[in-house]
């Protein structure tokens, strides 16, 4: 249920974006999303679906890219990824693992239209974190 809290902001963010560039429209929200987070993008697609109606972002279709976990064992100092299914160093099997990454979630880009021409808004300042 966190999704909807999530996709309320997400929506605010996108079409604020959106208007900041004079799109008429948003087409697709490009997600990345570490594998920690917990968050499902067909949660968030039917959240937008229902939120979204009656503004530029109507219709938009919901894209996501999943980010590794990625860690650095404080036994032997070697980093690498990690799945659900294997929890230890891939390098030494120690269970004794510093986070680097896969709590991530931010917007990679926006696919809109401008003056009826499709545009695609990928800079840094679309990489926010949205919570």
């Amino acid at each position: 249920m966190h999704e909807l809290s999530i996709t309320e902001h997400l929506l605010e963010h996108c079409i604020s974006e959106a208007k900041s560039r004079n799109a008429s429209r948003i087409r697709v929200i490009r997600l990345c999303i570490g594998q920690l987070r917990g968050i499902v993008p067909d949660c968030i697609q039917i959240y937008l679906d229902m939120l979204s109606e009656g503004t530029v972002a109507e219709g938009a279709q919901i894209e996501a890219e999943f980010l590794p976990v990625k860690v650095q064992c404080r036994d032997c100092g070697q980093e690498g990824e990690i799945t659900p299914h294997r929890l230890c160093c891939p390098h030494c099997g120690s269970l004794n693992l510093k986070l680097l990454s896969g709590k991530e979630f931010y917007i990679k880009s926006l696919e809109v239209d401008i003056d009826g021409n499709k545009s695609t808004a990928s800079d840094h300042g679309l990489e926010r974190g949205c919570e």
